[in-house]
């Protein structure tokens, strides 16, 4: 069927939907009518607002958040695949992190509007917390359960991919600073280790502290909410110090812009 009569179709439907507001606002961000609305609603429920019991965790997005992810990490690839055909496995995998970084999807998700979807319960959106992108992978997973995979596709090419703007820019744009910061050591035959201070609960959720050392000396520290994230943190900070202390030497190979 052709994409406009499709169009014309979805919009005919609008008219007779019994919730015609909800069914227009996800129609503005997927660009065609979903069949139901239920997987959307429950995209938007953060796990917050349900109980611990497996009947009530089941309402919340996690589950869709969990094949969300597996979906738009198979449209990422395919589309890889076919874009650098002489590229490497490794080249790839790195590609498709770099895209679908949590923090790229947390932007994509309140640039299409679906941080105002989202239902929390006394939890603020932190620059860390990743409660949008989260939903985001769960908006996908919904509209695979509404759609299948073919819509699934369409909605992540045309109308998430354009939002990257230049693909193999943010490619070659390197912000995983726990990798720089290795590769910094291994260089000057350095050693540095990372240690977890400790974990703290918080209305958001559970923070992690890290700190990490170079040749025994603690050099950064770093919060976020998982070990990794706090390793980040840790590591930018820890560049930011060398880099400080290097700008007179010619040499310097470190050079960290403000994430």
């Amino acid at each position: 069927m052709p994409k406009r009569l499709k169009q014309t179709i979805d919009r005919i439907r609008l008219l007779f939907c019994k919730e015609k507001r909800s069914y227009s606002a996800l129609y503005n961000i997927l660009g065609f009518v979903p069949k139901s609305i239920e997987p959307y609603r429950t995209a938007f429920t953060h796990s917050s607002l349900t109980t611990t019991t497996a009947r009530k965790r089941s309402s919340c997005n996690e589950r869709l958040e969990f094949l969300g992810d597996a979906v738009l990490s198979s449209v990422i690839s395919d589309y890889l695949y076919c874009k650098f055909h002489h590229e490497r496995e490794g080249f790839l995998s790195k590609s498709r992190s770099r895209l679908v970084c949590r923090e790229r999807l947390n932007n994509i998700a309140v640039e299409i509007g679906i941080d105002k979807f989202v239902n929390t319960h006394g939890i603020e959106q932190k620059h860390n917390n990743y409660i949008y992108g989260n939903a985001f992978e769960a908006f996908i997973g919904a509209i695979y359960i509404d759609r299948g995979y073919n819509y699934c596709r369409t909605f992540i090419l045309e109308r998430i991919l354009p939002r990257l703007g230049d693909v193999e820019s943010v490619i070659k744009a390197d912000k995983n600073y726990k990798s720089q910061l290795i590769e910094w050591g291994q260089k000057r035959h350095k050693d540095v280790s990372f240690e977890l201070l400790g974990e703290e609960r918080r209305t958001e959720g559970v923070y992690f502290r890290s700190c990490v050392s170079i040749d025994g000396e603690p050099y950064g520290e770093g919060e976020g909410f998982s070990k990794r994230e706090s390793q980040q943190v840790a590591s930018y900070n820890a560049l930011c110090r060398i880099n400080s202390t290097d700008t007179q030497e010619s040499e310097n190979e470190v050079i960290v812009s403000p994430a």
